[in-house]
C-alpha cells in the first residue's frame, strides 16, 4: 500500500472546496454566509423557518396561478389548454412535495419524541 501524503490530501480538499464554491455561485445562492438561500446573514447559520416559509409561499403562488388561468380558460378568455394543463401540473407537483417534506418532518418528530432520554 501507498503512503497517505499530507499535502496531496490538502490539495484535493481545497479543489473540491473551490468547486463547491463555483457550483453555488452558479446556483445563485452566492457561496457560505449569504443572506440568499436560507441562510442568516447575521450568524451564518441555517434559518429553517425562513426557507420553510419561502417554499410554502411559492407554492401557494403556483396554485393561485393555476386557478387563475384555469378560470380564465373556463371564462374562454384564453384557449391555449397546454399552458392550463401545465400550470396545473406545476401546482400539484408543488402540493405533493409539500405534502411529502410534512410527513418526513412529522416522522422526524415522532422519533425524536420516542428517543430514550
Amino acid at each position: 500500500m501507498s503512503t497517505i501524503d499530507p499535502s496531496r490530501l490538502l490539495q484535493m480538499r481545497s479543489s473540491i472546496l473551490n468547486q463547491n464554491q463555483a457550483l453555488q455561485r452558479a446556483a445563485g445562492r452566492g457561496g457560505i454566509g449569504t443572506a440568499e438561500g436560507g441562510v442568516d446573514g447575521a450568524g451564518g447559520t441555517p434559518d429553517f423557518g425562513a426557507a420553510i416559509n419561502n417554499a410554502l409561499q411559492q407554492v401557494n403562488a403556483q396554485q393561485s396561478k393555476a386557478s387563475e388561468i384555469t378560470e380564465a380558460y373556463e371564462r374562454g378568455d384564453t384557449h391555449d389548454i397546454v399552458s392550463v394543463m401545465i400550470e396545473r401540473q406545476k401546482a400539484s407537483l408543488g402540493f405533493e412535495t409539500t405534502l411529502q417534506v410534512r410527513n418526513k418532518l412529522l416522522s422526524a418528530y415522532r422519533d425524536i419524541m420516542n428517543m430514550p432520554v
